[in-house]
């Protein structure tokens, strides 16, 4: 054997190396499996609470979100429409919404924190279809005293647009209300409550 003199520079750079590679290949095989731990995207949005702007839906209108994969219902009812609700009590399944489907500061004639502003999970409680908005007042197809609501085209469920189901149509209960606060006048926190 030749007894040549050893490199010591050359022995550091290729041990710092070889450690180095090494420190890298470590932390890239960590990184994923310490992702793995913590929720995915997807499973964050499918209990995430949703904000939603109000600011620019106008009186009549209605606006929809989507929270925990449904649809969710944000109508601006108009002074008139919801002085029409008192006015459909008799034609109503459970009017005074006895049934729990609301929290509890939602157990009220407009079903709703402020009365002109409603929510609702829009989900027919029938077959869970998704009934459609039909503010016309006086509908002929929806019978002579509609004033305004949503119509289930699956199986003719009614509801009036303080989501109560109307007497002998298929759905068994009122709309659902989830969980909601308001941020400030105009954003809506859908899935947190007060």
């Amino acid at each position: 054997m030749d007894n040549k003199e050893i490199n010591q520079g050359r022995r550091r750079f290729l041990v710092l190396a070889t450690s180095g590679a090494g420190a890298v290949a470590t932390a890239g095989a960590a990184v994923p499996f310490v992702a793995s731990w913590f929720p995915s995207e997807k499973a964050k949005a499918a209990g995430a609470s949703v904000e939603v702007d109000i600011s620019k839906v106008e009186a009549g209108q209605l606006l929809t979100a989507e929270w925990r994969g449904k649809p969710i219902f944000v109508l601006n009812r108009t002074p008139q429409q919801v002085k029409d609700l008192a006015t459909l009590d008799g034609e109503l399944a459970d009017p005074k919404s006895e049934v729990d489907q609301q929290p509890e500061y939602c157990k009220n004639p407009t079903r709703a924190i402020k009365e002109n502003i409603w929510v609702a999970v829009g989900i027919c409680t029938h077959l869970g279809c998704s009934p459609t908005y039909r503010p016309d007042v006086g509908a002929a197809d929806l019978g002579g005293n509609w004033k305004g609501g949503f119509f289930c085209p699956c199986h003719g469920s009614k509801f009036d647009l303080a989501g109560r189901v109307f007497k002998g149509v298929p759905a068994p209960t009122n709309l659902v209300i989830p969980p909601y606060k308001y941020v400030n006048d105009n954003v809506v926190l859908i899935g947190e409550d007060k």
